[in-house]
């Protein structure tokens, strides 16, 4: 209990600017804690729904009645549910009209499935840069505020005579507390960033898989009709 207590008094004794950066290295570490457990519980969401989807779609279902399904459910589709929907609704809006060519419509489906994609993957990213920001300028931050508050604390040797270790310890303590707070700052955001960023790169890769697979089914059908 004292040691928090001297920590807390340290804090509170330091100059204005070391306490500034402090308090914005405070903020930082809060508004990562944040978006690192927004981001947890969106990218764990989209991939439990990539897994639900790929299931129902790969298990022969109809894909004119899963559209149906999808459509009915307005605008609460993400993910993979979102590619097939923009994907099949191209497609059938093209299909629709009359002696267009297959290709067209299956590359119009194409289009509407990389967009899609992209602006899943934008969502996913979303504030991802706020962690790298974080995690790279933070420790930076904190140094500055060491070496303020080292000057500061030497600077008031110039009227001693006699300066011994004991005169600028508290100063110095002072100080070193804003390397570590950067440093606290820092490291999770480090570590969060690269963890996410990695799972949405895997949930891109799985976004642009099934839209090549789900462009062969559309290819498919395009030439059974055209056949027909």
């Amino acid at each position: 209990m004292n040691q928090e207590l001297d920590y807390l008094q340290l804090v509170l004794h330091a100059s204005l600017p070391v306490k500034l950066v402090m308090l914005a290295l405070l903020l930082a570490s809060v508004g990562s804690w944040m978006i690192i457990l927004r981001k947890k519980a969106m990218i764990d969401r989209a991939l439990r729904e990539a897994d639900a989807f790929e299931e129902r779609f790969w298990s022969g279902a109809d894909l004119a009645a899963l559209f149906k399904e999808l459509t009915a459910r307005g605008g609460s589709l993400a993910g993979l549910e979102s590619v097939f929907e923009a994907g099949f609704r191209e497609f059938a809006r093209l299909r629709s009209r009359r002696q267009i060519d297959p290709r067209a419509m299956l590359e119009g489906a194409q289009r509407a499935m990389r967009v899609t994609v992209s602006r899943e993957v934008d969502r996913l990213e979303q504030s991802l840069e706020f962690l790298a920001t974080v995690g790279s300028t933070s420790p930076y931050v904190g140094l500055f505020g060491t070496v303020w508050g080292i000057m500061i604390a030497f600077h008031g040797l110039a009227s001693v005579k006699e300066a011994t270790i004991a005169m600028v310890a508290p100063g110095i303590s002072e100080a070193l507390i804003a390397t570590a707070m950067g440093l606290f700052a820092a490291i999770p955001a480090v570590i969060a960033y690269n963890r996410y960023s990695n799972k949405v790169d895997r949930l891109n890769s799985r976004y642009d898989t099934f839209q090549e697979e789900f462009s062969q089914i559309l290819q498919r059908q395009s030439h059974v009709e055209d056949n027909g």
